[in-house]
C-alpha cells in the first residue's frame, strides 16, 4: 500500500487520527476533508470497526419493526412466527435477527397450530377482499336518490327509530334518536327534503355521565353545524356498576336527539306515509306516485 499510496504510507498514524475525529463526532466527509483523504477504500479501512455518530445515521421506517423483530427473537419465536405477527418479509427478519440465538425446533403439534394459523390468515384475506368488494359494488349500485326514494326512505327510517304516538298515550311529537352520524345525516337530510326550517330544529346529547360528555357534545354540535352553546341541555345516563358495557371508549359519544317544534301535522303526515307504505307492500292498495311531500 504504502508504493501505491505515497501520501497513506504513515496508514497507522493516518487510522488514528481519523479514528478521533470520528469518536469527536464527524461526519465521513468530515473527516475526508480535515484529513484530505481521496479514496473511498482507503477511508473505509481508515473507520473500520468505528460507527457512525448518531446524528449522522438517517431515519429508517423499519427500524421499528426491526426491534420488535429483535424482541420477538429473544422471546423464542421462529421466523414465520415473527412474520405472522409483524407481517415483514423472512428476508428481512433474517437479517436482523441472524446474531441472535435459534429457538428450539416447534414439536409437531406447534407447527400444526402454526400451519393452521397461516391457512386462516390467507382465507380471512381473502374474506376481507370479497367483503370489501360486495360492499363497493351494493355501493355504486345507489346511485343517485330521488325525492321520492329519499321520502320513502326517511319514512322508514324514522318509523324504526323516531317516537311514535300510542294508544294509551297520544304524542304527535316528532323526535329521533340515534348513534350513527351517518344516519343523523340522511334524517337531516329527509328534514330539508320535507321544508322543515332549521329553526324548528332543537338538539339534545344523551349520554352515560361516565363518559366524555364534553367532547361528545362538541361532536354532536359540530357535526349538525351549530354552536355547543345552542345544545339543549344533556341528558346524563346514570352508569350501573353491575352492567359491563360495550360502548366505552373515545369512540363512544352516546346518542344525538334531534326534535321538530310544531310538529304535530308533520307527524301525522308521518304516520299516514308509513300506512300507506305498509299497504303498497301488502297489495292492498295502490300508492299515488305524485304529491307525496
Amino acid at each position: 500500500m504504502t508504493s501505491s499510496h505515497g501520501k497513506y504510507a504513515d496508514f497507522e498514524g493516518l487510522r488514528a487520527q481519523a479514528i478521533t475525529l470520528r469518536r469527536e463526532g464527524l461526519s465521513r466527509r468530515q473527516i475526508r476533508d480535515r484529513l484530505h483523504i481521496d479514496n473511498n477504500d482507503i477511508l473505509n479501512r481508515l473507520l473500520k470497526g468505528e460507527p457512525p455518530p448518531e446524528w449522522t445515521k438517517r431515519p429508517n421506517a423499519k427500524d421499528d419493526l426491526r426491534d420488535k423483530a429483535r424482541d420477538l427473537r429473544l422471546k423464542g419465536m421462529t421466523y414465520d412466527q415473527i412474520q405472522l405477527e409483524l407481517g415483514c418479509s423472512k428476508s428481512s427478519i433474517s437479517l436482523w435477527v441472524r446474531d441472535l440465538p435459534k429457538p428450539p425446533r416447534r414439536g409437531p403439534s406447534e407447527q400444526a397450530k402454526l400451519a393452521a394459523r397461516k391457512r386462516w390468515e390467507h382465507e380471512r384475506a381473502v374474506r376481507d377482499a370479497e367483503r370489501q368488494a360486495t360492499k363497493e359494488s351494493a355501493r355504486e349500485a345507489i346511485g343517485r336518490l330521488s325525492d321520492r326514494e329519499l321520502l320513502l326512505l326517511g319514512v322508514g327510517l324514522y318509523w324504526s327509530e323516531g317516537s311514535k304516538s300510542k294508544p294509551h298515550r297520544l304524542d304527535e311529537s316528532v323526535v329521533f334518536i340515534n348513534s350513527d352520524p351517518d344516519m343523523i345525516h340522511v334524517y337531516l337530510r329527509w328534514l330539508t327534503l320535507l321544508e322543515v326550517e332549521p329553526e324548528r330544529l332543537r338538539f339534545r346529547v344523551m349520554i352515560h355521565e361516565s363518559a366524555d360528555v364534553a367532547a361528545a357534545e362538541k361532536y354532536w354540535a359540530d357535526l349538525v353545524g351549530i354552536d355547543v352553546s345552542e345544545l339543549s341541555k344533556t341528558t346524563l345516563k346514570r352508569h350501573n356498576p353491575k352492567t359491563v358495557r360495550q360502548n366505552t371508549g373515545p369512540a363512544y359519544r352516546g346518542c344525538l336527539v334531534v326534535r321538530v317544534l310544531g310538529c304535530t301535522d308533520l307527524y301525522r303526515r308521518i304516520e299516514g306515509w308509513w300506512c300507506g307504505i305498509v299497504e303498497a307492500a301488502h297489495g292492498t292498495k295502490a300508492g299515488n306516485a305524485s304529491g307525496m311531500v
